[in-house]
């Protein structure tokens, strides 16, 4: 049961995540706040790396332990697979509603599940089924909905940046399934987002001097950018822990972590004034009583 707490918590933090980053990227550079959420989730994690390796740290839920050149490689995969995931989160959530973004984004469970059972053996109960299947229901009422707004899901090319978010996302979730069956969930951690950095680094000098466009791409400090950071930080804690205890199940894990809508629908509502929000309610309602058969189904 500790594993699906872990991932409610998760959950709460990711959607406080979208929020910020939702803010940070309001008429502003995308690879400039992404390669400064990288920089400075390496910041925050790149200090258990020296203290481990230097002896300060020896024991504990924070100790890096040593790994070697294959581990090393397995999660500079990683870093790819979430670098890529975030590009097109990014640029698709500075282009459409937070209130639009957030419950798109909960349908990599869906892929997450597929993945689990024809890949990790997986099964599920009846009450996870039910609420499986009632979050897929919400999807395509979000649809209906969005088309109020302009948004045709088919035609828009921010939708689709969003969905390539959700596939990218999905095959790391399923990674992440497998680096959790041998790996401590702060070696991956603080590795894989300094691999993303210097990942992203490279991304943000190339484009700045062969791409015009980027050149003349505005950036503003905010400080909502750092809060991306932190929040994802603490979030993807919760969530490599959760992973990482026995009995959890990737495909509850990532439904339940998609219950961040909740959060970032409630951020789009009082604090972004978004639109069409009574038939978005009732899509959100939908998520929120999948979310319940899957916390009864996982007890």
């Amino acid at each position: 049961m500790m594993w699906a707490l872990l991932a409610f918590v998760s959950a709460a933090l990711l959607g406080c995540y979208d929020f910020f980053k939702k803010v940070s990227l309001k008429e502003n550079s995308v690879i400039a706040v992404l390669f400064l959420n990288t920089l400075f989730s390496t910041i925050i994690f790149a200090p258990f790396i020296l203290l481990s390796h230097t002896g300060v740290i020896t024991e504990g839920p924070l100790y890096v332990p040593s790994a070697d050149a294959d581990v090393h490689l397995l999660l500079v995969v990683k870093a790819v697979i979430v670098l890529s995931s975030w590009l097109c989160g990014y640029i698709g959530i500075k282009h459409l509603p937070i209130t639009i973004v957030s419950p798109i984004q909960s349908t990599r469970p869906v892929l997450v599940l597929l993945g689990a059972l024809f890949i990790f053996g997986e099964s599920l109960n009846l009450y996870q089924w039910t609420g499986v299947l009632i979050a897929i229901l919400s999807v395509f009422l979000l649809g209906r909905s969005s088309k109020r707004e302009g948004i045709d899901f088919v035609n828009n090319r921010w939708v689709v940046f969003v969905a390539l978010a959700a596939v990218f996302g999905a095959l790391s979730a399923l990674y992440d399934k497998f680096l959790m069956r041998s790996l401590e969930p702060i070696l991956v951690q603080s590795w894989f987002n300094l691999y993303q950095c210097l990942l992203m680094g490279c991304i943000a000098v190339a484009m700045n001097a062969f791409s015009s466009a980027q050149r003349g791409r505005k950036f503003s400090w905010r400080w909502s950018i750092p809060l991306i950071s932190l929040f994802l930080g603490m979030a993807d804690f919760c969530y490599f822990s959760s992973l990482a205890q026995d009995g959890a199940l990737i495909a509850v894990v990532s439904m339940i972590r998609r219950g961040s809508v909740v959060v970032s629908f409630a951020f789009g509502a009082f604090l972004l004034h978004e639109k069409n929000l009574k038939s978005k309610a009732v899509d959100l309602l939908l998520i929120l009583i999948g979310l319940f058969f899957l916390y009864l189904g996982s007890k």
